[in-house]
């Protein structure tokens, strides 16, 4: 999978929020804001190129003392959020 083009993360007054950019990715309905572990994940994967949930899972274990089954678990859960919101593509 990977990050669907025209989605950054900002930091706006300490929150961790993903920024629609451009006219095809605007859902005024919504607002994506992420915890400071997802934020992490998002920042580390890279923005054009395919990755894995072992990727993230390594984003994870790099920033945390996290175990790998655990990290692998999370990252999967996490991804699968972020594709339900629209982020990511096949």
């Amino acid at each position: 999978m990977k990050k669907k083009s025209g989605f950054e993360l900002r930091d706006v007054c300490g929150e961790k929020l993903i920024i629609a950019q451009g006219i095809e990715n605007i859902d005024f309905s919504k607002m994506i804001n992420l915890n400071e572990t997802a934020a992490c994940v998002w920042q580390a994967l890279p923005a054009e190129a395919p990755f894995t949930a072992q990727d993230a899972a390594d984003a994870l274990m790099a920033e945390y003392d996290v175990d790998p089954e655990v990290a692998l678990r999370d990252a999967t859960a996490l991804l699968e959020q972020f594709k339900e919101e629209g982020l990511l593509e096949d």
